[in-house]
């Protein structure tokens, strides 16, 4: 999910779970649509576990992002739209679902937090 400038920056949590890993990671600030900003750039990792399966969920900083802001705890119970955190400028979210998950959005869509169901299970 790319957000750019002029997005609203703040990352909802995408399902219901208990937090299971939560980790930063230093990195570069390559542009966020670029395909290596998923493993190179500044990133915060977030595992979230329920009935379904994991959900492997990455906020990542953007070449004018310089800033993401987590809250996540590990060990913690979260609710599906609860705030997760933020990311200052353009940026982008990455969702690893599980397998099974049916995706309800195509290539391109824009999406709004709390309102596009990006996926189901």
């Amino acid at each position: 999910i790319f957000m750019s400038p002029a997005n609203v920056h703040v990352n909802l949590y995408p399902v219901s779970g208990l937090i299971k890993y939560s980790q930063y990671h230093k990195g570069l600030y390559l542009v966020a649509w670029h395909p290596k900003s998923s493993t190179e750039n500044e990133r915060h990792s977030i595992v979230l576990e329920n009935t379904h399966g994991a959900v492997l969920v990455k906020q990542i900083a953007g070449a004018l992002a310089k800033r993401i802001c987590n809250y996540a705890q590990t060990g913690k119970q979260v609710n599906q739209n609860e705030e997760m955190g933020f990311i200052k400028f353009g940026s982008r979210v990455d969702l690893l679902l599980p397998i099974h998950a049916k995706i309800n959005v195509n290539l391109n869509d824009k999406v709004k937090g709390g309102v596009t169901t990006i996926a189901t299970f």
